[in-house]
């Protein structure tokens, strides 16, 4: 019993942090009023990059700095097309993400000559804190994790700390509820909505290159596999605060290591494989309660 607690807690942290990342990310972006569907597909050009930079390289580091970098890069081109060019948000993020789609397929048969999966890479390995790893059972769940993994949670606290106790942060929140209202008293409107575009960019490029390149060591032809679109359900139940984020993100992530777990049963693979999106449209349904989106998402400025 201990075992199964340990292993499925372990996987529940590992897995929760794609989500978490890629979902406090997003928060800015939709607190400062851009509706960001974007996610999927920005974590899989990134994870894309991180392996193929850690490939010609042979450092997991450069390859997790590459897919920042790549995420940063097409938010820039994602907000400058809401933002500057004012395009319907909804139609615009899906575009992107099947651009996303067709893009890393192309370049995963262009540079490995592979229409499934690279090579195996240099990965991000497992960091043990020491004494705190020794604690029984949250010891193994909490403290052998990935160095990403704990940077995770601090960036949670730093989105927290940044978005209501800064004056970034309230203009942030500002924009989001009234970009006419902010764009009288001073603030820049457009300026604010890049740079919450460019964070969320940095983190959905982070949660890309911690899927593939800390998670696992290679790419695999769409293996966000509509990890994007939970991480966005994530932001939603998390009702846009970010400590709700996380929790919402370990939910999701304990639902998706449960059915990994439950894969050694006799219970049809394809049934167990549906938990984490059942549970998505589930809680979606039933539990997000009265809609607290900001007042302008999704509205051009």
């Amino acid at each position: 019993m201990i075992e199964f607690i340990e292993s499925v807690g372990a996987s529940t942290i590992r897995i929760a942090t794609i989500y978490i990342l890629a979902a406090t990310g997003s928060n800015f972006a939709e607190k400062s009023g851009i509706l960001n569907m974007t996610i999927e597909g920005n974590m899989l050009v990134s994870a894309f990059f991180a392996v193929l930079v850690s490939y010609h390289t042979g450092s997991a580091l450069l390859g997790v700095l590459a897919a920042v970098i790549i995420g940063i890069v097409f938010s820039a081109f994602y907000g400058f097309t809401a933002i500057t060019a004012k395009a319907d948000q909804m139609i615009s993020s899906l575009a992107f993400n099947l651009f996303a789609t067709g893009i890393t397929a192309y370049l995963l048969i262009t540079f490995f000559g592979s229409a499934g999966a690279t090579p195996r890479v240099a990965a991000v390995p497992e960091v043990a804190i020491p004494l705190l790893s020794e604690i029984p059972i949250i010891g193994k769940i909490l403290f052998v994790q990935s160095p990403i993994v704990y940077l995770c949670f601090a960036l949670v606290a730093a989105a927290y700390y940044v978005l209501y106790h800064t004056k970034f942060g309230i203009r942030v929140i500002s924009v989001g509820e009234h970009p006419v209202a902010a764009s009288t008293v001073g603030i820049n409107v457009h300026k604010i909505r890049y740079m919450s575009m460019l964070i969320a960019g940095a983190m959905a490029g982070l949660a890309g290159a911690y899927l593939s390149i800390s998670l696992s060591s290679q790419f695999v032809k769409n293996m966000t596999a509509g990890r994007g679109y939970i991480a966005l359900s994530t932001v939603i139940l998390g009702k846009h605060k970010p400590i709700n984020v996380a929790l919402a993100g370990i939910l999701f992530g304990f639902c998706d290591a449960l059915q990994i777990r439950l894969q050694q049963s006799s219970v049809p693979t394809q049934f167990i494989q549906m938990l984490p999106y059942v549970v998505t449209v589930i809680v979606i349904a039933f539990f997000i309660g009265k809609d607290d989106n900001p007042a302008a998402i999704g509205q051009a400025y």
